[in-house]
């Protein structure tokens, strides 16, 4: 059983109106929400062979926040998944190798949503994940999936969401962000 993790980019700076998108940081909030994702990935055992994170500067740092890892993934730095949409992001994950069980996806709406929504089979979704992730996708959000197929079969529908986990969930963070 394969398993895919999508996670949104924490919330990032708006503070300077002259800095390019692709360089915009995370802002305090932003850092709090990843360090609390870290935290929750590490409790749920979830262990990526693979991290495919989008070029810019706030999924880097997204990605920095859930470090250390208690293994060693693999991490590709892509410039393909900057504001990637859904079907660009499939085409990313059907190149994955077949011997890779657990990749996990850092990226950008509304791609990241439009992703999770197509991925997954509303008859076979986790349900409260489902209706949660019908909703919306903050950031900072991890949607995981389940499928029984090669990354090359990665299809509409082929998945099922098991879990999807906001930042204001974690206890860390408390219900006002």
């Amino acid at each position: 059983m394969r398993q895919l993790l999508l996670l949104r980019h924490a919330k990032s700076a708006w503070d300077d109106p002259k800095l390019p998108d692709h360089a915009r940081p995370l802002n305090d909030r932003g850092r709090r929400a990843a360090a609390a994702m870290h935290k929750a990935i590490n409790a749920l055992d979830l262990r990526p062979d693979l991290i495919l994170v989008s070029s810019a500067r706030r999924t880097i740092q997204t990605l920095e926040a859930l470090e250390p890892w208690p293994h060693t993934p693999r991490t590709e730095r892509m410039d393909a998944l900057y504001l990637a949409s859904s079907e660009q992001m499939i085409q990313v994950l059907n190149s994955v190798p077949e011997t890779i069980g657990c990749v996990m996806l850092i990226g950008h709406n509304p791609g990241m949503h439009d992703l999770a929504l197509t991925l997954g089979n509303p008859a076979r979704d986790e349900r409260t994940a489902r209706v949660r992730l019908n909703e919306g996708y903050p950031t900072g959000a991890l949607a995981q999936f389940e499928l029984n197929k090669p990354w090359w079969g990665l299809l509409p529908g082929v998945a099922r969401l098991t879990r999807f986990l906001t930042p204001s969930e974690l206890p860390d963070m408390g219900q006002h962000d």
